[in-house]
């Protein structure tokens, strides 16, 4: 399972720490206004019922009292209900109340003298039930509805729950907003890194544009200095050693030549001996030039318009191959790019189909409509195996196998002067299967123009 990233869990933290503080007082303030509500309409519910308690016991106070004119008096409104108690009998002014609306226990407490009030539910709906006693034998009930307290209540729960998934969603945004500006120095540390791996050692960081960044930024930029003088003294070196191994070179060359030429002269064994030091100083002549090569390949590239499809066809003139073999799709586009480097592309892929696959079949240039141009070599041979595909491009890798370091005359370095010269260009060397069989030798390079 992928882990979120810093600004997904940043942003979470924010959004539930924001959705908790919500709730918290959404319930703290749904909890206290709910009290007040009903401590407040309790508080009214009382009053009135003790006002109303007092009229009743005024109307029944008279020698033949008429108790359903006497609660017909009550000015109770539709949200108070009378009903009394009287002698064992119950009288309302409505078949709507009875005595089932009131609990037991209640009426226990009423007729001990005791007033009582209690909340209870009738016909599904909420109400208030206030019990005054008027006598040893006579008890008075009022009944309240609660509906609107309760309505008002689930409105102001709706309110306070809306309000936190809004606190929620404002938390997540300022989360969002705060990594996004966080995260933007390393943002540019990031981005800085890709295009030094890409090859731009000249890039740095401004110290200057986050203080409290500054000693990474310092840091940052000493690295890639350090960096940078170590891969030109590793280069420099490289190179002045192939240098120097130029006239030596030579001159066993020369020697080598003059042996060899001289073979029918010496004896079997001194005669193979000749040929095989004259062929591992050709060798050896190779590898110094490509060592060469690869010290020049890390420096930038310099583009010019270049006809690529002139370049292919001496690539395989210089290979002994027929120029036929090279197709251009559109034909005579030009490319802005190395002339050098893309020439050594050419004749490096060209060779290598020779040398391992017995020359190419085909050598195909193509040019996208996003500027993308493809260089394509394929080739009959036995093909690269999947696992090999990543290193066939190292330095020092030779032959058909990945790993194979011995057995073939090459030096290892043709396909990863390839590799380093797409790079340079800001493009990529790959291998892939020939659909016919064989392999597909794939370079990218952006700067075409069809």
């Amino acid at each position: 399972m992928n882990r979120l990233g810093l600004r997904a869990r940043v942003t979470a933290a924010f959004a539930i720490g924001a959705l908790l503080l919500a709730a918290a007082m959404a319930l703290f303030s749904y909890d206290l206004t709910r009290r007040s509500l009903l401590d407040e309409r309790e508080r009214a519910a009382v009053r009135a019922a003790y006002f109303d308690a007092a009229v009743v016991r005024s109307g029944l106070d008279t020698e033949a009292p008429d108790i359903a004119e006497v609660l017909r008096s009550l000015d109770t409104g539709s949200a108070r209900r009378p009903l009394l108690h009287r002698d064992g009998g119950w009288y309302a002014r409505s078949a709507e109340i009875g005595a089932s609306a009131v609990p037991p226990e209640l009426q226990r407490m009423v007729r001990s003298g005791e007033p009582a009030v209690q909340r209870i539910r009738t016909d599904g709906q909420p109400a208030l039930l206030v019990g005054v006693p008027l006598s040893s034998t006579t008890s008075y009930y009022e009944l309240t509805s609660l509906r609107e307290v309760e309505q008002t209540v689930q409105l102001v729960g709706l309110t306070l729950t809306a309000v936190a998934i809004m606190v929620a969603g404002s938390g997540a945004a300022l989360g969002w907003y705060a990594t996004r500006h966080s995260l933007r120095p390393l943002t540019a540390v990031a981005d800085a890194a890709e295009r030094i791996v890409a090859g731009d050692l000249s890039t740095r960081l401004d110290p200057a544009t986050d203080p409290d960044l500054t000693r990474l930024s310092t840091s940052f930029n000493r690295m890639v200095e350090q960096l940078a003088q170590r891969i030109e003294r590793d280069r420099r070196f490289a190179a002045d050693v192939s240098h120097e191994l130029r006239s030596p070179l030579q001159t066993l060359a020369a020697a080598a030549s003059v042996l060899d030429r001289r073979r029918e002269h010496h004896d079997e064994r001194t005669a193979t001996a000749a040929g095989l030091v004259a062929d591992e100083i050709a060798r050896f002549q190779r590898l110094v030039d490509d060592l060469i090569e690869l010290a020049r390949a890390e420096q930038p590239a310099h583009r010019e318009r270049v006809d690529v499809e002139v370049l292919a066809r001496d690539a395989c003139r210089a290979q002994g191959l027929p120029e036929q073999l090279v197709r251009s799709d559109p034909a005579g586009g030009e490319w802005f790019v190395d002339r050098r480097r893309v020439a050594q592309i050419l004749l490096n892929l060209v060779e290598n189909a020779v040398r391992y696959a017995g020359g190419p079949v085909e050598v195909r240039l193509t040019c996208d409509d996003d500027g993308t141009g493809s260089i394509e070599v394929d080739d009959a041979g036995p093909g690269v195996p999947e696992p090999d595909r990543e290193v066939i491009f190292a330095r020092f890798v030779r032959g058909r196998a990945a790993h194979a370091r011995a057995g073939t005359d090459g030096t290892g370095l043709g396909l990863a002067l390839v590799a380093e010269h797409a790079a340079v260009h800001g493009g990529r060397a790959m291998v892939t299967d020939r659909p016919e069989g064989g392999a597909r030798f794939r370079v990218e390079l952006p700067g075409c123009r069809p």
